[in-house]
């Protein structure tokens, strides 16, 4: 069974994990903890003041000793602090924007993330998981059938994150909402963005992929039903020509192919014990 972990640190050491492919370090003293630590393995990420709380959490990789310093203070004196390292996958992660005021912590947690790293009870990981996307979650009603829009909308998160992107729909830009974008890094700009169109407005969703690409160059793609295909490629042909070479159109049942594909290839790996 997969055990729960939490990992606290600075915002800056945050920042650098992320930007740095997802990695985490621990000191010397806490090497018994980092040899129980074992891939598939859950890891919450706690950040210190001024944050104090939680903003993430994700699924431990590998695990590995490192000799060259990493985080700034290890640059500076120029000596490995934390040298047990381990690489993870982000299942969730808040905006950096909204670690502040969306974190969430408890007695528990915060007592727990005093000894840096450290086992946490699974109940009590998963309460916070539950309070940490409770905002994203209720955006749906549980009342209400997933559509076709929001089913590949969640199908194209899972496969980001399947991917080793930070995968996240409803992505801010300019005001307007993303469908769905992956992230190398949790600073970072979009290195792919899709935008879900079944049926109506064509125009709009185009044109918010135009402007994604003339914002950071990113990969666009469509995603639309083969009915609509014919449409999507006469605005590309006309109004927005400019990147007609640049966009992707992908078919619904496409996304529902590569998805299964994906997951089955991804859980035949987990099975064979390489991750």
């Amino acid at each position: 069974m997969p055990k729960w972990w939490i990992a606290a640190g600075p915002p800056e050491h945050w920042k650098v994990a992320f930007k740095t492919g997802k990695i985490w370090g621990v000191i010397d003293k806490k090497f018994a903890q980092w040899e129980k630590l074992s891939s598939g393995d859950y890891i919450l990420f706690y950040v210190t003041k001024p944050v104090s709380g939680i903003i993430g959490y994700g699924i431990v990789r590998t695990k590995f000793k490192q000799d060259k310093p990493l985080w700034p203070k290890e640059e500076k004196e120029k000596r490995v602090i934390w040298p047990y390292r381990f690489e993870f996958d982000v299942e969730y992660c808040l905006p950096q924007d909204k670690w502040e005021t969306n974190k969430v912590s408890s007695n528990y947690m915060a007592a727990a993330a005093r000894g840096g790293f450290q086992p946490v009870k699974e109940e009590e990981a998963q309460d916070i998981i539950k309070k940490l996307t409770s905002l994203v979650k209720l955006r749906v009603s549980v009342k209400k059938a997933v559509s076709t829009h929001d089913e590949m909308k969640n199908k194209l998160v899972q496969l980001g994150k399947l991917q080793g992107f930070i995968a996240e729909s409803e992505y801010d830009m300019d005001g307007g909402k993303l469908d769905v974008v992956w992230r190398r890094v949790e600073r970072g700009s979009p290195t792919y963005v899709f935008e879900v169109q079944i049926g109506g407005d064509l125009y709009h969703a185009i044109g918010k992929l135009k402007h994604a690409h003339d914002l950071w160059n990113s990969n666009i793609f469509l995603v639309t039903t083969k009915n609509d295909i014919a449409k999507a490629q006469g605005l590309l042909s006309g109004t927005f020509h400019e990147i007609e070479r640049k966009i992707r159109i992908i078919e619904t049942e496409k996304i529902n192919k590569l998805f299964k594909l994906k997951k089955a290839y991804k859980d035949f790996e987990n099975q064979l014990g390489i991750r």
